[in-house]
């Protein structure tokens, strides 16, 4: 399988005044295109730390991130834009749509960011919406949807760019059961597409949807659960 991110001994450092805070101790994965990854751990526990290193917004203290075979540590502000712009897709738990905006729309946006013209960013977008199923409400103002509605939209906006990582944080969160399980089977699919998918949860259900799981816990990620993660079994 072909490698999409690489951590590679990246940690992350917070200081404040005299005290050092360690987010996350130095960590070591591959990220594989045709793969969803769950990142699992409780609140504080450095999983969104992670998270924020493989979408390059935050740098890591030591180590180095690689993003479809680009390191990232010597890139400029706007190379680093760059990348996140084409080979990162980012789902978040609240959605992020913009309200004004219609679900085609949304999803344009990043197509309008990259400069491409409208016409074809239309048709890039209404292609994305189709992947997820959304096809019948393409007009549709967020307000106007469900919350598994909603992240799907966001799903297409992430997918439009065609990203080789799609990152989500908690994107069941706000959900319920029925919609966790539809967005959970539309990133599975993606990652069966080419695309390395990192889902970032708390919730040991979303497990069956994996194909690898990450345990995070005190700022240790490991494929192998801990004792405190077998206990929350």
């Amino acid at each position: 399988m072909e490698i999409a991110a690489s951590i590679k001994g990246a940690s992350k450092e917070y200081r404040t005044g005299d005290s050092v805070i360690t987010a996350l101790e130095p960590t070591t994965f591959d990220f594989m295109k045709n793969e969803l990854t769950l990142i699992i751990g409780p609140s504080g526990s450095g999983k969104t730390t992670l998270l924020s290193l493989l979408g390059c917004v935050v740098f890591p203290t030591t180590g180095e991130i690689i993003i479809n075979n680009i390191p990232v540590k010597s890139l400029s502000e706007a190379e680093l834009a760059k990348v996140r712009l084409k080979h990162i897709g980012f789902v978040f738990q609240n959605f992020n749509l913009i309200a004004p905006l219609n679900a085609l729309e949304n999803v344009m946006q990043p197509l309008r960011l990259a400069g491409l013209g409208t016409r074809e960013a239309k048709q890039k977008a209404e292609d994305a919406l189709k992947k997820v199923g959304m096809q019948d409400r393409m007009k549709s103002l967020p307000k106007n949807l469900s919350g598994g509605q909603q992240q799907r939209v966001a799903i297409a906006r992430a997918l439009v760019t065609e990203p080789s990582v799609m990152l989500c944080d908690e994107p069941t969160a706000s959900l319920d059961i029925k919609s966790t399980a539809i967005v959970m089977e539309e990133l599975r699919m993606l990652s069966s597409s080419g695309k390395s998918v990192i889902v970032v949860t708390h919730d040991l259900r979303l497990r069956k949807f994996a194909d690898r799981i990450i345990y995070v816990n005190n700022g240790v990620a490991s494929d192998k659960p801990s004792d405190e993660d077998l206990i929350h079994e």
